[in-house]
């Protein structure tokens, strides 16, 4: 007895513990965001072989979990306008997704971010965000000059890899092919 009133008093401590999950944009949000309304958006599927896998990683300084990445290219008429990438990571032991957003010529142009299940305190903002832009893949690390947060490390850690993983597709996949 004295075991299930422990066991029903670990369950609601647990239960009434704070959620901290919160959806900023759907995917068709974030695309209107990105692109516009009046633009066509299109998949590109990509399959790295070996070869560009191996690049891929020593660029992101990361292994990849699929062979496979998507873009969204958002085009107007036949004009690219960006490419975008939603990327979904564990920061501590909760995901965060972001919407990776780079020029035509692969430069960082924006960040949203479309989910955050840490404490928001954990939220690297969009003027932390901002501070990236235009910064070179070689120059996306803590360790070249970028700030990071105090007291939200693995945040900072965890958005830094998500985009070096971006560009580093973008650039061993799109502009070394010429696609």
């Amino acid at each position: 007895m004295k075991r299930l009133i422990l066991s029903l008093a670990l369950l609601l401590t647990l239960s009434a513990l704070p959620s901290f999950a919160t959806i900023f944009y759907s995917k068709n949000e974030a695309m209107e965001l990105v692109f516009g309304k009046n633009a066509t958006v299109e998949n590109l599927a990509l399959f790295p072989d070996d070869k560009e896998t191996a690049a891929i990683q020593a660029l992101t300084k990361a292994p990849l979990e699929s062979g496979m990445f998507t873009f969204y290219v958002g085009k107007d008429k036949d004009t690219i306008i960006a490419y975008a990438a939603i990327e979904t990571s564990n920061v501590r032991t909760k995901p965060e997704t972001l919407m990776i957003v780079l020029t035509p010529q692969g430069e960082l142009s924006n960040v949203y971010t479309l989910a955050f299940h840490e404490p928001p305190e954990y939220l690297p903002s969009a003027h932390w965000y901002e501070k990236l832009y235009k910064r070179p893949l070689a120059d996306m690390e803590l360790s070249k000059g970028v700030d990071g947060i105090s007291g939200a490390t693995l945040s900072t850690r965890s958005a830094l890899t998500s985009i070096r993983k971006v560009m580093a597709f973008h650039q061993i996949m799109i502009q070394h092919k010429g696609l």
